[in-house]
């Protein structure tokens, strides 16, 4: 594959996937999910890889999810909701190699749920981390609220999702939604240091601590892809459609009008 939205570079037995859309704040669309499936399958297949990095280009963000400035009754691309982000968030758990978030900027919406996935996150003393579904017409009805609860606990998470407010660097370690911080320019010296002491491990014991940590939530996999039929037909509706419109629009959205 020819990489368009993603960079894609492997070195010292780490492997890492960049999302290049600095202009979007790195929001994803179709393509990117294409991209990013391709390059996790890749680095699992990979036995030279012990480590994936998934991370945002530029300073500005991580990643801030679907990108709505594309999105007009669809994404344009195959799956349920023509985006196979949950396709993305599966290859994640799958691959038998631990993947890192590198949070660089902000981790807003799709990406909050990307950090949540990953099995470790690092990130600048800049991130900010938080939703932003329900603001803009949208939500992630799978690892992205259940997932989300397991790891910072039912009140946390719907707190997250029903505000839709930002948090900190330091109040996402507080909850538990990263492992560390770290000041901006520190960032990548401490992500290859993480990388370092795993990729010195046996990838077998690695990998088999891995699937037993997913077993425990992978009945969210389900529920989520039962979700996302329930999530299109959502994005039918006049109100999910003012969401997109108001972001686009630059106004503050008038859900409440458009609910039947």
């Amino acid at each position: 594959m020819e990489y368009q939205d993603i960079l894609y570079t492997k070195q010292d037995g780490i492997a890492t996937i960049m999302i290049n859309r600095p202009a979007q704040y790195n929001a994803f669309r179709a393509q990117t999910c294409e991209e990013m499936i391709h390059a996790l399958k890749d680095a699992d297949f990979d036995r030279s890889i012990g480590v994936v990095v998934l991370t945002g280009a530029g300073d500005k963000a991580f990643c801030t999810g679907g990108d709505q400035g594309t999105q007009d009754g669809g994404y344009g691309g195959r799956g349920t909701i023509g985006l196979p982000i949950e396709e993305v968030q599966s290859a994640i758990r799958d691959i038998a190699k631990p993947v890192i978030a590198r949070v660089n900027g902000y981790a807003i919406g799709g990406g909050n749920v990307l950090v949540t996935i990953c099995d470790l996150a690092i990130a600048s003393d800049k991130a900010q981390l938080g939703q932003a579904g329900p603001r803009v017409g949208s939500v992630d009805p799978g690892f992205g609220t259940a997932l989300l609860a397991r790891v910072v606990g039912e009140k946390k998470a719907r707190e997250i999702w029903y505000l839709c407010r930002r948090y900190t660097a330091q109040e996402a370690l507080a909850m538990g939604l990263v492992n560390a911080v770290v000041p901006h320019d520190q960032l990548d010296a401490e992500v290859k240091k993480w990388c370092d002491e795993i990729v010195e491990k046996s990838p077998t014991a690695i990998a088999l601590a891995k699937k037993s940590f997913n077993v425990d939530t992978e009945m969210i996999r389900g529920m989520g892809g039962l979700a996302m039929h329930a999530l299109k037909l959502y994005y039918e509706t006049a109100e999910s459609a003012e969401g997109g419109n108001a972001f686009r629009e630059k106004r503050k959205p008038e859900f409440r009008k458009h609910q039947k």
